[in-house]
């Protein structure tokens, strides 16, 4: 579950006046006369972050390239990915080994190959969606990798709302009666960017829900093991079982990866579905491979160990990045905590922070930090087709920059958002 902080009565003013234009005009070009380049963009691990994986780059030799089970990892083979790197994530992801299966470095790969095998191929639960009217159900806010491969694949992009336990069941149910809507994308641990944690119950109920029969859960587990301290942490549901016991077993494709665990550009990415999925994926990869980078998947197996190797890494991210969110969220709260209509998220994980403003504002807002030396992610990327119908969204990353540099970076967009604010109200 995610706070979310709002304006409130007990927030005492700091003098902060929306019709004081003059005086945001000010507080602005200060800001933007100290000359600064900072970037609060994407959600990218800081280079501190990156050297906590520094031995894989060192811990696999020519000598020492043959796994547990007596593999030659540089050779080709072995579709599924090294066993024992399986068998690590198999328990972390709640997914059995064997249909759990390790790739390379990118799980968003993972997900285009699984729309366009669904496009070329009958599956086992229906046709080829090639030649078919489709569309693709997309929670909002979320994250735009995921609107942008279905549109580039020719999907229809249906926005839907979030609450506090994930995606709105009332309105996904009224468009799963339509047979063109093939699928939803779900993070649900930590979703990007608000930090909402899909419940056990609404879990239970979109794999129940009345569908047809190929229609699929994009089921992204990005953040699954990134949680931001010791509290709250967001369970990683049994969404196959949860699937099995609702009839509809090969409803959900699980993806996963190291990117923000390990090396950012050389991680592993992992794919899981019901057994049958499996066979069917298996047989629609064996003509486009010979195998992943087993090298890499050795170089991850003999880092972590076990699965109590992964948690503990973990804790190690979580020790750099919480002091990131806590600053940035004192800084919003400070500046920002009298500002009507402005709000913002409080997760206990992942990597974003959700930064909502006056109806209107966000573009401006956006624009203002550009001037001032500071990238933020563009207003309207959290929504289908870059349009967020309110111009009130802002997502905000506060992972990469060192800490010095992330401060300036959120006093420099307080500065804009006031201003954009106070030109609103002067209007």
């Amino acid at each position: 579950m995610m706070l979310r902080i709002v304006n409130v009565e007990d927030h005492e003013s700091q003098g902060f006046n929306m019709e004081n234009l003059a005086q945001a005009q000010a507080e602005y070009n200060a800001f933007k006369e100290r000359g600064l380049s900072l970037d609060i963009t994407r959600g990218k691990p800081s280079a501190e972050q990156l050297d906590l994986s520094a031995e894989l780059l060192t811990n696999v030799t020519n000598e020492t390239a043959t796994s547990a089970d007596g593999v030659d990892t540089r050779n080709y083979g072995g579709l599924k990915g090294l066993t024992e790197l399986r068998e690590i994530f198999s328990s972390l992801l709640r997914v059995p080994t064997e249909q759990l299966y390790a790739q390379g470095n990118s799980s968003l790969v993972l997900m285009s190959q699984i729309l366009q095998f669904h496009l070329l191929h009958d599956s086992p639960d229906g046709s080829a969606w090639a030649g078919q009217k489709r569309a693709i159900l997309c929670p909002v806010p979320g994250y735009d990798r995921h609107f942008g491969l279905a549109e580039s694949l020719g999907f229809e992009l249906i926005p839907v709302e979030m609450d506090d336990e994930g995606p709105v069941l009332e309105q996904v149910a009224e468009y799963t009666k339509r047979e063109d809507v093939k699928g939803m994308w779900v993070v649900p641990a930590y979703s990007n960017p608000t930090g909402v944690n899909v419940s056990p119950e609404r879990a239970k109920a979109l794999a129940e829900l009345p569908a047809t029969p190929d229609f699929k859960l994009l089921w992204d587990n990005a953040y699954a093991l990134h949680h931001l301290g010791e509290n709250d942490q967001a369970p990683v549901l049994d969404i196959l079982d949860v699937c099995r016991q609702a009839g509809n077993p090969n409803r959900v494709w699980i993806f996963a990866s190291t990117s923000k665990i390990t090396q950012a550009g050389a991680g592993v990415a992992f794919i899981g579905s019901s057994q049958q999925n499996m066979e069917w994926y298996e047989a629609c990869l064996s003509p486009t491979s010979i195998g992943p980078d087993k090298i890499n998947h050795l170089r991850h197996a003999r880092f972590f160990r076990d699965a109590d190797g992964v948690r503990a890494h973990m804790q190690a991210h979580a020790a750099i990045l919480q002091p990131k969110f806590e600053v940035t969220e004192k800084i919003l709260d400070r500046d920002l905590g009298n500002v009507e209509g402005v709000s913002w998220t409080k997760p206990h994980g992942g990597y974003f922070i959700t930064l909502t403003v006056p109806n209107g504002t966000a573009t401006r807002t956006v624009e203002l930090a550009a001037q001032a030396g500071v990238k933020l992610t563009p207003a309207g990327s959290t929504h289908p087709y870059g349009e967020d119908p309110t111009d009130s969204i802002i997502r905000l990353a506060p992972s990469m920059p060192p800490l010095e540099e992330l401060e300036a970076a959120v006093e420099g967009l307080v500065a804009c958002v006031r201003l954009a604010v106070a030109e609103r109200g002067d209007k």
